[in-house]
């Protein structure tokens, strides 16, 4: 991923103060839900680029990005300024295996998100494939304040096109609600609130797991998860637990 192509933003969100979505048209090359580009911009006389997820699927244009904007990061605030007809540079070629071709048959498939790694799983789930394949999907996003549960419409449409496999359940962790889990999901799966809330078991015999999100999370879930039997998917040796870092 060291070439660059210029695009151009064609569509921008601001959910909150720091939570933006861009949209921006770009000729990239085809690529599979769940996988990620760069995003670039010209800063004190070098590109400051970092990865990037893509919201939209694979089949829609135009390609749409989810961030959250960082006290000291050059590159995030000023992508948040980007106004539309601005360009900013993106690599043509996506990367990644966080992607469902990756991921073993099950009947339940979890996805567990934190903050704006709700991104990559809408792109996923806005594919045929994981309907196609899972008798039940659950969308966990976990954020502190209930503003930051974002992308609602879309969600909806979810809810609307699948309405006996999709659920999504959230997590408010410092507000409270009268429809979110409070609290880390960690402690949810450990007391067994979170089956409790889905109605279905997160077991290894029924499911398959992806989480993305906060490093601490990501780990803290996965070794929850490996202590109730679950275990990391690799190409050699398949598993239950597919992870990625969003940081």
């Amino acid at each position: 991923m060291n070439d660059w192509i210029q695009g151009q933003v064609v569509g921008k969100h601001k959910w909150t103060d720091n939570l933006y979505s861009l949209q921006i048209s770009a000729g990239i090359q085809p690529y599979t839900a769940g996988q990620f580009t760069k995003l670039a911009l010209d800063i004190d006389q070098q590109k400051v680029g970092r990865p990037y997820s893509f919201v939209n699927p694979p089949h829609q244009q135009p390609l749409e990005f989810y961030f959250i904007t960082l006290q000291d990061g050059p590159l995030t605030t000023r992508l948040s300024q980007l106004e539309i007809g601005e360009a900013v540079w993106i690599t043509p070629r996506a990367s990644g295996f966080f992607t469902l071709n990756e991921v073993p048959d099950a009947d339940y498939l979890w996805l567990l998100a934190t903050g704006t790694a709700l991104g990559v799983f809408l792109s996923i789930l806005r594919t045929a494939e994981p309907w196609e394949r899972f008798k039940k999907i659950v969308l966990v996003h976990a954020v502190r304040t209930s503003d930051e549960l974002t992308y609602q419409d879309e969600i909806k449409s979810l809810y609307t096109a699948h309405p006996q496999q999709f659920q999504m359940i959230p997590f408010v962790s410092r507000e409270d609600t009268d429809f979110a889990l409070k609290g880390r999901v960690t402690h949810a799966i450990a007391d067994g609130r979170l089956e409790t809330r889905s109605g279905i078991p997160l077991t290894e015999q029924t499911s398959q797991v992806m989480i993305c999100g906060n490093p601490d999370m990501v780990r803290d879930t996965r070794l929850i998860l490996e202590h109730r039997g679950l275990k990391k998917n690799t190409r050699r040796e398949p598993g239950q637990i597919t992870v990625e870092n969003y940081w």
